[in-house]
This record gives structure tokens, C-alpha cells and sequence, in this order.
């Protein structure tokens, strides 16, 4: 497998970055996972504001367009021969001696990863989890190299792969999955825990809500006990890979055919997929 580093397509067992690396030393960097179908990166667009926005708050100097992005990501298809795939975009501060630096990063370090584009899941079952979500380092939570408390929960988890972890708030509020985001419907409402819960605004849960917004679907943000999600009609979960995936937390609910509002959600990524930079493009034809 190859991937890209600062500028260069290389062998994978090549890569090698600076041991005084604050990305390593430190954990400052940031990284966007993303899907390629046929060719195009979807939702590039929203991906890389998020990760341009955080990098501006750590003091990383960084800019890449859309242009820059699809060359690397076209050489990567290329010489991985792959059409569709798993795409990480990571970048981190770069070099710096050893001390809590607090000037601008200006040399940082870009890897970008490739691999095949796994399945996705037809379900999932849902557990809560005893370890807490920690909340944000800053205002609001970065997608960054922070992943500790990601990492224990994925352990308690244990391995199975059918399975996604279920965090709640030191609150007890439901905040989101290990690597996903939560919603789910009563009585023809859609809910999902709010950003002040310090959960990430992920990039497919803000597609979501405004897919929901677009379809005049009724939906709400806020602050849930477990039992919201536990008497709900229905759950599901979101990420950029995976897209949606139903959860359910009882055995007899494995057994339903996906919802609707699920089927209609998965037919929008199938038709955007390989055709949106960005969820404000689902206004244009209005």
C-alpha cells in the first residue's frame, strides 16, 4: 500500500516523521476520514473546512483546496489500484523542540492513508458504556489525536465487530458512539444529543440534519437520558464511512426491515455519493 507524505507518494513501511513531532510528542494534530466512491471524495468540501477551522485554533499554518486534495487522492487511486476507498487525511504540527511551544506550527506534517472501502454493516447492537465521554480539551471537540478515552471504550467494548459503544456525558446525558453519532425518532420526530454535550459535530450528522431540514422532517437537539433512546421507535447511527447503520439494544428489534426514514436516508447517500462536495449543494436544484 502507498500513501502520501508531505509531498511525496510513498511505500507505507517508508513513512517515517520526526520523533519531535508535536503531533507525537504532544498530540496536536488533526485528521478527517472520508469516503472515495468511484473516484470522488464525498463531502470533501465540508471535511476539509472542519479540518482548516481546527487547524487555525491549534496555530497550525495548513491549506490545501479542493484542487491539491483531488491530485493526491486521484495518485493514491491510481497507484493503489483502487476506484473506491478509505481515505485519512492527517495532519499534525510538525517539528518543534521539546516544551509546550505557543508559537504558530509552520511546517506541518501531511499523511495522507488509503485502504479499501469496508462494508457497511446492515446492523448494529447498541451498548452503553460505564467510561464517561471526557469532554473537550478546547470550546468544542476537535477530530484530533486525542483518543484515549475513544481507545478504553473500544476496550470495554471487546471485539465485537456487530457492536457499537454507547457514551454518556460525567452527566449521564447520551453523547455519542465510539466512532459514530446517535439519533433516533419518537413518534415521528428525530432527536440527537446537542454540540454543548461535547460530542463531534460530525461531518455525516450534519448531512443528516440537513437532509431532515430539506425533507421538512421534524427534529430536535438537546440534553437525553438513556431511557429516550431505550423507548424510542427506532435508533441509528452516523459516520463518514458507514454513513447509517440502525442500532437496536433489544433482541427482538434485530428481526425489523430497515425504517423508511432510514431507507430514505441511504437512498440520498446512494445518489449523492459521487456527486457532492458539500450538504449546502442540496439546495441548489430549489
Amino acid at each position: 500500500m502507498y500513501i502520501y507524505l508531505n509531498g511525496e507518494i510513498i511505500k507505507r513501511e517508508e513513512a517515517r516523521i520526526s520523533a519531535f513531532d508535536h503531533g507525537f510528542v504532544y498530540g496536536l494534530g488533526l485528521f478527517e476520514t472520508f469516503p472515495v466512491i468511484n473516484g470522488h471524495p464525498f463531502l470533501l468540501d465540508d471535511h476539509f473546512q472542519r479540518l482548516h477551522k481546527g487547524l487555525e485554533q491549534l496555530g497550525i499554518k495548513w491549506s490545501y483546496t479542493r484542487t491539491d486534495a483531488v491530485k493526491v487522492i486521484n495518485e493514491l487511486l491510481e497507484i493503489n489500484n483502487l476506484s473506491n476507498a478509505y481515505v485519512r487525511w492527517n495532519v499534525s504540527a510538525g517539528e518543534e523542540d521539546i516544551g509546550l511551544y505557543t508559537g504558530p506550527y509552520l511546517e506541518p506534517t501531511t499523511i495522507v492513508y488509503i485502504k479499501p472501502l469496508p462494508l457497511t454493516p446492515k446492523e448494529k447492537r447498541g451498548r452503553f458504556l460505564s467510561i464517561p465521554r471526557n469532554t473537550p480539551e478546547g470550546d468544542v471537540r476537535l477530530k484530533s489525536h486525542h483518543y484515549l478515552n475513544n481507545i478504553l471504550a473500544k476496550r470495554e467494548l471487546g471485539n465485537e465487530g456487530n457492536a457499537e459503544g454507547i457514551f454518556l456525558t460525567n452527566s449521564g446525558y447520551i453523547a455519542e458512539g465510539i466512532v459514530s453519532n446517535v439519533f433516533w425518532v419518537k413518534e415521528e420526530r428525530v432527536y440527537t444529543p446537542s454540540i454543548d454535550t461535547g460530542i463531534l459535530n460530525g461531518i455525516t450528522r450534519q448531512y443528516v440534519l440537513a437532509l431532515l431540514e430539506k425533507w421538512n422532517i421534524s427534529y430536535e437537539e438537546g440534553h437525553y437520558q438513556p431511557d429516550d433512546l431505550l423507548n424510542s421507535d427506532e435508533c441509528f447511527i452516523t459516520n463518514s464511512i458507514q454513513e447509517v447503520v440502525p442500532l437496536f439494544f433489544k433482541e427482538a428489534q434485530e428481526r425489523k426491515e430497515p425504517s423508511p426514514l432510514i431507507t430514505r436516508l441511504r437512498e440520498s447517500f446512494k445518489q449523492n455519493r459521487t456527486l457532492l462536495w458539500s450538504k449546502d449543494e442540496l439546495w441548489e436544484d430549489q
